[in-house]
C-alpha cells in the first residue's frame, strides 16, 4: 500500500495514519469526510518515520483500531457501521457524564440506572433513554450483557463534606449493588469513580473491603486519584477511579488529556448573565471585607473565590471541586457572581449542546454531583487501548496498598 491518494472500492479512501488522525480530530468525533457510511473497512498505511506521529488515542475515540504498526509497517483501521465497538452499562449515571466520555471512544451504552428524578428527566431529554431506577431492586441477571461495567456509586457517605459513615450510610452500602452485578454478568472490564477520600475512610479498611470484593471477583484492579485539572478543564476536582480486567492487560492511567480550557474559555460574558447570578449588597460587602481582613486582592481576572470551611478565601485562576450542594459564597467569579449552571456544566465537560431543561438550583445539584467528561475519556480511551493488547502471563506482584506513602498508582492482583 504505497498509493496514499488510491480509492478502495465503493468510495474508501486511502491515506496516512496521519491524516485519518487529523480528519477525524478536527471533526471531533463526526464521521471523517472519507468516510462514505454503510462500508467497515478502512485500509490506511502507517506513518513513516519522517513523518508527523498523531496522537494514536484520539484516534482511537472514534475507529475500533485492529493493530497500529510500528513506523514503516504496514496495518489496519476497522470501523463498525454505527462507529460503536463495545457495550457498557451506565450505573448511577446521574446525568450522564460518563457515557458521554465512553461514547466518544465507540461506546454502546445498553443499561442505565439512576435513582434521582430530576436526573432521570435529563437524562432522558439528553440521551432518549429514561434510566431504570431504585438499583437496589434491580434483579442482577436481567441486566443486558456489557462488556464494560461503569458507575459513580454515591461519594457522599465517603466525602470531606458528607457525613463520612462509608457504608453504615445506605449509600455507601449501594456498593455492594455493584458488585452482585458485576457477579451475575461477569463483564470483561469495570470502571468505577468516587471521591479520593475513600482510600483513607475508617482507617483504609473501607477500601480494603471493596478491593477485596472486586478482587474475589477475578478482575486485576487498577486505581489512582485523577485532577481535573490535568484533562483540560480548570476545575480543581481529585477523585479516585478503579479500574479492573477480567484479563491481566498492560494497563496505565493516562496522566493529562490532549485540550487545555481556561477560565475565560468557561465563562459567559457578564453582560449576558442573569441578574440572579450576582451576589447581593450583603454578599459582595462581606467577601470585601474579608479579602480586607485577609490582606488579599483581586489583581487579575477572571478568578473563582473559593471559601472554606474555615471562612478562608482562596483566589484561584481555575474552579475549585463543584458541590452538589454548595452554600451561596463558596464559589464566586470574582468575587462578584455565582457560577451559571451552564458554566457548572462547562467545567465538568459538558458540550454546550447538553439540554438544561430542570430548575437552575436542580442543574446546579446535577452538576456538582457529575463527573469531569475529559479525565473519564481518556481513562477510557486507555482502557480500550489496553484491551487490544495481549494480556500478560505473569501476575503483577500485590504491593502495600494501604501504606499512605506508597505510590498513587497500585494494581490488585488475584
Amino acid at each position: 500500500m504505497t498509493d496514499q491518494t488510491s480509492t478502495i472500492s465503493k468510495g474508501w479512501k486511502m491515506t496516512t495514519l496521519g491524516e485519518v488522525a487529523e480528519k477525524i480530530v478536527d471533526n471531533r468525533g463526526k464521521t471523517p469526510p472519507t468516510v462514505v457510511l454503510g462500508f467497515e473497512l478502512l485500509e490506511v498505511n502507517t506513518i513513516s518515520e519522517n513523518q508527523r506521529i498523531p496522537d494514536y488515542s484520539r484516534v482511537t475515540k472514534f475507529v475500533a483500531v485492529a493493530k497500529i504498526a510500528t513506523a514503516e509497517t504496514e496495518g489496519k483501521i476497522t470501523m463498525a457501521k454505527n462507529n460503536k465497538i463495545f457495550t457498557f452499562i451506565d450505573l448511577f449515571a446521574g446525568i450522564g457524564g460518563i457515557r458521554i466520555a465512553f461514547e466518544r471512544v465507540g461506546g454502546e451504552c445498553v443499561f442505565t440506572s439512576e435513582w434521582d428524578e430530576s436526573c432521570q428527566v435529563m437524562y432522558e431529554a439528553n440521551f432518549g433513554d429514561k434510566p431504570y431506577g431504585d438499583i437496589t431492586k434491580l434483579v442482577a441477571e436481567d441486566v443486558p450483557d456489557h462488556d464494560i461495567l461503569t458507575g459513580g456509586f454515591p461519594c457522599q457517605a465517603f466525602s470531606i463534606i458528607g457525613n463520612g459513615r462509608g457504608f453504615a450510610d445506605t449509600r455507601g452500602a449501594l456498593f455492594f449493588d455493584v458488585e452482585r452485578i458485576i457477579r451475575a454478568k461477569q463483564p470483561k472490564a469495570f470502571l468505577l469513580e468516587n471521591v479520593k477520600q475513600l482510600t483513607s475512610h475508617d482507617g483504609g479498611r473501607t477500601f480494603k473491603v471493596i478491593l477485596e470484593k472486586l478482587e474475589g471477583l477475578g478482575y486485576f484492579v487498577h486505581y489512582k486519584v485523577l485532577n481535573g485539572l490535568d484533562f483540560g478543564v480548570p476545575q480543581k476536582r481529585e477523585r479516585i477511579i478503579l479500574v479492573g480486567f477480567k484479563e491481566n492487560y498492560p494497563f496505565e492511567f493516562p496522566r493529562n488529556g490532549t485540550e487545555v480550557k481556561t477560565l475565560a474559555d468557561i465563562l459567559e460574558p457578564d453582560g449576558k448573565i442573569d441578574k440572579k447570578h450576582f451576589l447581593s449588597e450583603h454578599m459582595l460587602k462581606k467577601i470585601q471585607t474579608q479579602l480586607k481582613e485577609q490582606n488579599k486582592k483581586i489583581t487579575s481576572r477572571p478568578v473563582v473565590l473559593h471559601e472554606n470551611k474555615g471562612g478562608n478565601l482562596g483566589i484561584h485562576q481555575h474552579s475549585c471541586a463543584l458541590r452538589a450542594n454548595g452554600s451561596y459564597n463558596y464559589l464566586t467569579v470574582n468575587g462578584e457572581r455565582r457560577l451559571t449552571p451552564r458554566e457548572m456544566l462547562r467545567l465538568q465537560g459538558f458540550p454546550d449542546t447538553f439540554k438544561m431543561v430542570m430548575p437552575d438550583t436542580q442543574v446546579r445539584k446535577q452538576a456538582g454531583n457529575s463527573v469531569v467528561i475529559p479525565k473519564i475519556e481518556a481513562v477510557a480511551c486507555a482502557m480500550i487501548e489496553a484491551m487490544r493488547s495481549k494480556p500478560q502471563a505473569k501476575k503483577p506482584l500485590q504491593g502495600d496498598l494501604f501504606n499512605s506513602k506508597a505510590k498513587d498508582e497500585k494494581i490488585y492482583a488475584h
